[in-house]
């Protein structure tokens, strides 16, 4: 079987990096042929997988233009957040599939073979599962994936309002991984928060790499 080609889309190259490392044993099904943060695609692709990490889910303009994109066959969303809603909208937004993080590097890939040739497009993991593999900004200072993103949306300026509509929290959810996360770094102030966001890599990025094998 000819690899499905793939680009990895986010605004953080290090979650791109980890995506990318976390497939990198599959390549023979599922190859990651370039990696976009904050960027366009600019190769033709097979699929574009979309990494919702402090990102607009996919219910949103971003996906739609992805989606619709000339060099882009299918766009199959990557995201914790797996509410029977936001995949709805998602779908009919023109996403061709959506996974779960959830799953381990083998099921992702399987999901992405379901997607590519048209059958299950739904791929929910396991309910309550945490988020496994990939990388983010922070985990080395233990902050979860959704600390994490959080924290990178504050970083970007966004309200807790603005950070629930973009991630699909509650406010109360938002406010519940602001304090998980100031306890984390250290700090108690969202200025602080802020500064220190900006020293330790979580303002997007803006580059587009292509693994070696494929130049």
């Amino acid at each position: 079987m000819t690899p499905i080609r793939l680009a990895l889309v986010n605004d953080y190259e290090i979650v791109v990096r980890g995506l990318a490392t976390m497939l990198r044993s599959y390549d023979d099904v599922a190859r990651v042929v370039e990696l976009d943060a904050n960027t366009t695609v600019g190769d033709r692709v097979d699929i574009a997988l979309y990494d919702s990490f402090a990102a607009t889910q996919a219910d949103r303009g971003d996906a739609r233009e992805l989606a619709s994109h000339p060099l882009v066959d299918k766009l199959v969303v990557y995201s914790w957040n797996v509410d029977d809603r936001l995949v709805t909208a998602a779908l009919a937004n023109g996403a061709a599939g959506y996974i779960s993080k959830s799953l381990p590097a083998s099921k992702l890939v399987a999901g992405l073979v379901d997607v590519h040739q048209g059958r299950q497009q739904v791929h929910p993991g396991e309910p309550g599962a945490r988020p496994v593999g990939g990388d983010w900004p922070g985990r080395e200072e233990g902050l979860t994936q959704r600390e994490a993103e959080v924290l990178a949306l504050i970083t970007q300026g966004f309200s807790n309002e603005e950070i629930a509509g973009r991630s699909s929290l509650s406010i109360n959810s938002v406010k519940t991984y602001i304090r998980s996360c100031y306890r984390r770094i250290g700090v108690t102030s969202r200025s602080q928060a802020v500064l220190w966001g900006v020293e330790h890599g979580f303002r997007p990025d803006r580059i587009r790499l292509r693994p070696r094998y494929d130049r």
